[in-house]
């Protein structure tokens, strides 16, 4: 982990994003005082869908969401 003034973090803070990226955590400080920290984002999922994903892809339906919905799933929807 690195520790930097304000005024350093300020000068040479390409740099210090570089070290972040690097997976390197970064600590600002006032004087001795730590005031922020500078850390990695977590890399985005690839594997999570995204919207629109399953626009090209055959989409399963189960038969029962096709059936009639019972007396207590009306009343639950306050349809009955």
């Amino acid at each position: 982990m690195i520790t930097v003034a304000t005024n350093e973090a300020k000068t040479h803070l390409s740099a210090l994003l570089q070290q972040v990226k690097k997976g390197e955590s970064v600590i600002i400080a006032h004087g001795k005082k730590p005031v922020a920290k500078l850390v990695p984002l977590d890399p985005v999922d690839s594997e999570r869908p995204k919207v629109g994903d399953t626009l090209d892809k055959p989409m399963h339906i189960p038969e029962e969401a096709f059936a009639p919905l019972s007396p207590d799933e009306l009343r639950t929807w306050g349809l009955r």
